[in-house]
Formats: C-alpha cells, sequence, structure tokens
C-alpha cells in the first residue's frame, strides 16, 4: 500500500524484454521491497550500488504491462518512486494500492497563477470512480479531481509537486497511469449488491429508510 506522494524522481537505465532498471538515490530498499514506479507496484528482484545511486531491477508482468505504460519508457525517463507504506507512516495523501486501473492521455495544460490546471481524458468504464473533490493516483501522484465532465477530468497542480515529480516533463498527449480511488470501488460494489435485480422500487426505499 502507498500514499501517492512521491518521495524520490528515478531515471529508467534500461527496459527491455520484460525487465525495468531505475536509479534512485532513496536508501533503506533490499530485494523483494515493494516499489510503486509511477503508481505501480513492483517487486525488487534484484539492486546494485554505484557510489550514492541504486540501481533496482523490476520484472513487469504481462498484465502490468497491458494495464501502465511502463513498456514504453525510454532510457533516460524520469519516474515517481515510492516505498511501501509502513505500519508506523503518516498517511499524508490518500489509500493507494498500486494497481493501476487503466490509462489517461493528457488534454491540456494551463497555468493559473502560480498553479497548472492538468485535463485528462477519462476512460468510460473508469468514469462511476471518478468524482469533483474525490481523489485519484496519476502515476502514483496522489491528487484531487476539481471538475468530471463526459469524458475528462481537470486536477490543479501546485508548483511543489511539478518541480519534485515527473509531471513537469508532461506534455499534451502524454499517457500517464490512473488508478481511482479504492473507496470509490467498493462503495460501487456494495451499491450493487443491495439494489434489487428489479431495480429501486417503492417497497425497496421504505424497506432502507427513504
Amino acid at each position: 500500500m502507498f500514499t501517492g506522494l512521491v518521495e524520490d524522481l528515478g531515471s529508467v537505465v534500461s527496459n527491455n524484454n520484460g525487465t525495468i532498471e531505475v536509479s534512485t538515490s532513496l536508501d533503506g530498499i533490499i530485494k523483494g521491497d515493494s516499489v510503486a514506479v509511477n503508481g505501480a507496484c513492483l517487486t525488487v528482484t534484484a539492486l546494485r550500488v554505484l557510489g550514492a545511486t541504486k540501481i533496482l531491477s523490476f520484472d513487469v508482468s504481462f498484465e502490468t504491462a497491458e494495464k501502465t505504460g511502463l513498456s514504453g519508457l525510454s532510457k533516460g525517463a524520469l519516474v515517481n518512486l515510492e516505498r511501501a507504506l509502513r505500519a508506523d507512516s503518516r498517511l499524508g495523501g490518500h489509500i493507494v494500492s498500486g494497481h493501476i486501473d487503466g490509462i489517461c492521455v493528457l488534454l491540456s495544460r494551463k497555468k493559473l497563477g502560480n498553479f497548472e490546471v492538468f485535463e485528462f481524458s477519462l476512460p468510460n468504464e473508469l468514469s462511476r470512480f471518478v468524482v469533483s473533490k474525490g481523489s485519484v493516483a496519476l502515476d502514483g501522484i496522489s491528487l484531487t479531481v476539481n471538475d468530471v465532465g463526459e469524458d475528462s477530468f481537470n486536477v490543479t497542480i501546485i508548483p511543489h509537486t511539478i518541480a519534485n515529480t515527473a509531471l513537469k516533463t508532461k506534455k499534451t498527449g502524454d499517457s500517464l497511469n490512473l488508478e481511482t480511488d479504492i473507496m470509490a470501488k467498493y462503495a460501487a460494489k456494495l451499491l450493487r449488491q443491495s439494489v434489487p435485480k428489479n431495480g429501486i422500487t417503492e417497497n425497496f426505499l421504505k424497506e432502507n429508510g427513504f
């Protein structure tokens, strides 16, 4: 589990045949640890140290490659890194599982004073999980949704987030990993289970206190 607060900007060292290598300055990582790479939870399969820099190796499964943009990352690309949440850690963002739901595309980014407003495409199958003032994780970054349209949503990014994440490199047309709020998924599942097959009737509303 993660918080969506990026700890380090890593750089892709190599990305071939289902294995991605990333450089980082993070300490305390060992083989077998879970690390979110652009929001996708991956397991460290190998680690080597070059001075103050660590090179982490990860295996990317076929399913993860399909659901995320990891397989398309080229050498030198910046990636957002976060170590797994510890039991005694503060939850500063929101609960992020590291399981990517799909890909969204950056439609526009506009300056708003010192801030920037990013607009992204919203896959139809994920739209019920994205609400105004709700949370999303974009490339592993915990963000609050401003507004939601029929097929898009936007977020306002503060200068600190732009400066310290890979968002600073993003341009119109780029793809990002999208994880919707896990609480919204559970709520949607509970609602589906509670509504009778014949729909919402007068009796159903009375039985549920309406």
